[in-house]
């Protein structure tokens, strides 16, 4: 599998680290209510689904950079590479 990494290019897959699902940069805010229920869910349960999903990859034989990656899980294409700095800043409303 290539992963078109947004600054270095086509890159075989063999320099990533899958890390998982995205989700995992939004982390519960551990001040909250129900913190402890959320952090419990943040850990434990995860989506498993069949079609696209967003998943996180660390470019760990490159740059080092973090990767979010959208992927179909059945037919492994990848339709969007993002870093996940910009993804981070995007959706604190370009802080």
């Amino acid at each position: 599998m290539i992963i078109n990494h947004p600054l270095l290019g086509p890159r075989d897959a063999a320099e990533f680290v899958y890390l998982g699902d995205a989700s995992l940069m939004e982390r519960p805010d551990p001040q909250g209510p129900e913190a402890a229920d959320n952090f419990h869910d943040y850990a434990y349960l995860r989506k498993n689904p069949a079609g696209e999903h967003r998943e996180l990859w660390y470019h760990e034989q490159g740059d080092r950079s973090w990767l979010v990656v959208t992927r179909n899980t059945l037919t492994h294409e990848i339709s969007k590479v993002e870093l996940a700095r910009d993804v981070a800043v995007t959706r604190r409303g370009g802080q």
